[in-house]
């Protein structure tokens, strides 16, 4: 991911702000739909991610999904919400969740700023780069329970599976 160099000053307290010159740095098309929200599209390496942003100054808070462009059909959906459980025990920040509406699965943060002159650059670096690291890390688990028909623990043991050696 490029990293944006920003001129602070003539950055608001609006954290979409400071992300709108973080995904022009990457050349990623987005959206700026509010003053408050922004939608990011960017390709990893199994398939491309909708990123979601939405500034809540009221509340002092940015949150934040990273969703995945396949769905899960309504028949995989207790399997899928079990391999989420199995994900979640493995991470250390955010969160997968699954969309009930629509079968669309997600990595999910909120960001709270209270007390804080404004997020720094490196911190929506982070987050961004988290998200994206989590979900290419966890996208072929899903593929293996949802296509594939394999059971979650054993999906999410070949997803992360730790190669060692040299080829």
């Amino acid at each position: 991911m490029a990293t944006a160099s920003v001129d602070l000053e003539s950055v608001s307290n609006n954290p979409l702000d400071l992300l709108e010159e973080l995904v022009a740095a990457n050349e990623w098309p987005f959206d700026r739909s509010s003053r408050d929200e922004m939608v990011v599209e960017a390709s990893g390496r199994w398939c491309d991610y909708r990123l979601y942003f939405v500034w809540r100054a009221d509340v002092s808070a940015l949150y934040f999904t990273c969703a995945f462009d396949s769905r899960v059909p309504e028949e995989k959906r207790p399997e899928a919400v079990e391999l989420l459980a199995l994900a979640n025990e493995k991470l250390w920040l955010g969160h997968f969740d699954l969309s009930s509406e629509d079968g669309l699965p997600m990595f999910r943060y909120t960001v709270l700023t209270r007390g804080r002159q404004r997020l720094g650059v490196e911190q929506l670096e982070d987050l961004v780069d988290i998200a994206l690291c989590e979900c290419e890390r966890f996208y072929p688990a899903f593929q293996f329970v949802v296509w594939a028909g394999k059971a979650p623990h054993e999906a999410v043991s070949m997803a992360i599976m730790d190669t060692v050696g040299e080829a």
